[in-house]
């Protein structure tokens, strides 16, 4: 065995496919580290791909369909778990029934032996804190919050540390009985690609758009979740020179509903499905359109890109969204009518439309996937 090859390392990062933000996050420190830290070996796990298909299928895929057809009872669930004491009957119930369906997850850890592991959900934060009180890991084990916002699911005593959003999350861990030092502010990971500067002109050529008219970016998530085809019609109505890029996600009907929207009204409705340069439609646009999760908020901010947020779901994104509008990086439109006449409103009063994009640069943190492995595995093995 070769000198290099013995000094070699693994990072295992966990995360949950409960939402896209989780998985983001996880893959973007996957490119960080080929990127920064060649000596070290980095592995994405989605706990789900390991668990029972009931349980994924409870677990992963019944989010989705409560936050998008029962938001308020998502919204009652969440304040009652953050609120519930440890010990009670239904959150000794949950863990059991976790411990059970994740029986998997020593072995795996056998078979991948990893030498520091990170977290991007508090699903595998919670089962791996509960091995090393029993003695049954002896490997560090970080904690990456990917909201604005701290629920007491994410809240463990055995984690070597935690990465905050911002330095009022910080606070908040300390006071939720996380050890102080233990606490990184560094902002949530999203793609090394978004340090970079780019060229707006060159973007938007590659998009088909005409980099002199001010662009909207209608987002409906990496899910594909919300009816964005009925506000760009909308939107559309609006007077103005300005275009609209909507992205469908990986919602194959969506994208059809938004191409019939399109050949309405020709050379002003771009519509694009999942794509893999979002940084680059981003340095195109003007204004996002969008649900404030935690990653896809990240990414805007680290572009300077303002927004108006939309149906966050209640809980992590309303909180996600309280953080923008108090920093002055985005407005909140509470309806479809709320957004044509902030929408409006922009567009005829562009200096304002300009403060709001200068206020999202300051809040941006695109290198917090370099922050978080620069705590996690030193500065010995980075380039």
């Amino acid at each position: 065995m070769s000198n290099q090859e013995q000094k070699r390392k693994k990072l295992v990062i966990f995360s949950v496919s409960a939402g896209a933000g989780h998985v983001r996050a996880a893959q973007a420190l996957v490119a960080a580290t080929k990127q920064c830290y060649p000596l070290v070996d980095a592995v994405h796990i989605d706990l789900m791909d390991h668990v029972p298909q009931l349980f994924r299928k409870v677990y992963a895929d019944s989010y989705l369909k409560v936050v998008e057809s029962h938001p308020a009872l998502w919204g009652y669930l969440y304040d009652k778990s953050d609120h519930d004491k440890p010990n009670s009957g239904l959150n000794r119930l949950r863990r059991a029934i976790e411990r059970l369906s994740t029986a998997s997850l020593g072995k795996l850890l056998r078979e991948l032996e990893p030498d520091h592991i990170i977290c991007t959900h508090f699903l595998p934060a919670e089962l791996l804190a509960r091995k090393i009180r029993n003695g049954k890991l002896n490997v560090p084990v970080w904690v990456q919050v990917t909201d604005f916002d701290l629920h007491a699911l994410w809240v463990q005593q055995q984690m070597s540390g935690y990465f905050a959003a911002n330095e009022e999350l910080a606070g908040r861990m300390a006071e939720r009985g996380i050890p102080a030092e233990t606490i990184h502010v560094t902002g949530i990971p999203i793609m090394p690609v978004f340090e970079r500067n780019y060229d707006r002109a060159t973007c938007a050529a590659e998009f088909g758009l005409d980099p002199k008219r001010t662009t909207l970016l209608m987002m409906s998530g990496g899910m594909g979740v919300g009816g964005i085809e009925q506000l760009a019609e909308r939107l559309l109505q609006v007077p103005g020179d300005f275009q609209i890029v909507a992205l469908a996600g990986r919602n194959d009907t969506l994208l059809t509903n938004l191409k019939l929207v399109a050949m309405r009204h020709p050379g002003r409705l771009i519509p694009l499905g999942f794509t893999n340069v979002i940084e680059r439609v981003m340095a195109a646009s003007d204004l996002a359109i969008t649900k404030p999760g935690g990653l896809t908020t990240s990414e805007c901010l680290a572009v300077g890109l303002p927004m108006i947020v939309v149906s966050p779901i209640p809980g992590q994104e309303e909180r996600n969204a309280d953080f923008l509008l108090e920093n002055g990086a985005a407005l909140k439109a509470c309806d479809a009518g709320a957004l044509v006449w902030r929408v409006q409103h922009l567009l005829q009063h562009p200096e304002r439309l300009a403060e709001l994009s200068d206020k999202a640069q300051r809040q941006g943190r695109p290198d917090a996937a370099r922050k978080v492995l620069a705590t996690v595995l030193g500065e010995a093995q980075q380039l």
